[in-house]
């Protein structure tokens, strides 16, 4: 039976996975969207990529539930593996093969035809800006040539759902914008995409949910306003013409906003964490620190107001920054796999990249 299309892309309930004494996974709830990014963020060993394998049919589950537009993930795995598709944190492709043998090899075990395979091939390379390196040994590609060839590879066949399990980790700024402009691509054309990361501004740019898991929870969700709000009503960042009223500034923002004040490095900067609790907006607690200045002979040269920063909002929730990005999730997943490749999506039309 076809899934109501308003149905979400993903519903979990619950889910448990466990390796030995260690609950890599420990009751994840998740409801994620059709036609989103979703992003998962949480720091190294919070169980992002075990829950990514569940999701995938690549491990089953100790307990809970999980469907993938209304599919089973145990008792229709096929069902899940004809609609889904998965970029890991590694390079799946042969680096022994160019980037035009690696697809079209991938475009026939999916069931093209040799010129049709060729022409996907040709079509996302091209997409991907990969033509020029199309005839070179993968081996010899960049770290973000490398991504960008892996997630060609995952939509020869556009999948409803793409999971992205890390996808920049290791890359320089210009590569992590390719591939984020890559899966803006990629949800334009109706895939759902469940991304996982370590890096806040990655969530913060492509996400339009987020559930924070750590130590295999789901400890928050929301949208990024939602969970900004959740930690806070912002920061007002403060600029001084006397670096000697910096003393006199901090003691007065401190008991005008009730808030915690931060001096910066820099000698005259200092900022205020406004207050959440007031009923007063983050806008009229800036405006009043400001008069207040003025009134007290503090010349204030530069301010601004902004909202808490993914990363405070996940300090706050977790008492602990996301920790180094070493590209791994802490669990290998490699217990209780069930021996599938998890790489299955059906053919359909074949659209540009």
């Amino acid at each position: 039976m076809t899934p109501h299309p308003s149905a979400p892309a993903i519903e979990t309930t619950g889910l448990v996975k466990a390796f030995g004494e260690t609950r890599a996974v420990d009751g994840v709830d998740l409801t994620v969207p059709t036609g989103t990014v979703y992003g998962v963020l949480g720091p190294n060993g919070a169980g992002k990529t075990t829950t990514v394998k569940m999701l995938a049919t690549l491990l089953r589950p100790d307990g809970g539930e999980a469907r993938v537009f209304g599919h089973d993930v145990v008792h229709d795995a096929d069902a899940v593996r004809s609609r889904v598709s998965l970029t890991g944190q590694y390079a799946s492709v042969d680096e022994d093969l160019t980037g035009t043998e690696n697809l079209i090899l991938l475009g026939r075990l999916l069931g093209h035809r040799k010129p049709a395979a060729r022409d996907r091939a040709a079509q996302l390379l091209e997409a991907f800006g990969l033509t020029e390196a199309a005839n070179k040994q993968v081996k010899h590609y960049s770290g973000g040539m490398r991504r960008r060839i892996d997630i060609a590879a995952s939509i020869l066949n556009t999948p409803d759902l793409l999971f992205l399990d890390e996808p920049t980790t290791g890359l320089d700024p210009r590569s992590r914008n390719q591939v984020w402009d890559i899966v803006r691509a990629v949800v334009a054309q109706g895939t759902t995409v469940l991304l996982t990361t370590q890096y806040l501004d990655e969530a913060d740019q492509l996400a339009s949910r987020i559930a924070v898991i750590d130590k295999g929870r789901v400890i928050a969700e929301g949208t990024k306003g939602e969970l900004k709000a959740s930690v806070g009503a912002g920061s007002v960042h403060v600029r001084l013409r006397d670096p000697e009223r910096r003393p006199d500034a901090e003691r007065l923002l401190r008991d005008l906003l009730l808030a915690e004040v931060t001096l910066e490095p820099d000698p005259v900067a200092l900022t205020a964490r406004l207050n959440a609790a007031t009923s007063d907006s983050a806008a009229d607690q800036a405006a009043r620190a400001l008069t207040e200045l003025s009134r007290a002979g503090v010349t204030v040269d530069n301010f601004s107001l902004g909202q808490p920063s993914l990363d405070e909002v996940f300090l706050a929730l977790t008492g602990h920054d996301t920790g180094s990005a070493d590209g791994t999730d802490g669990t290998d997943g490699t217990d209780g796999t069930d021996g599938t490749d998890g790489t299955g999506s059906d053919t359909k039309d074949e659209v540009a990249a």
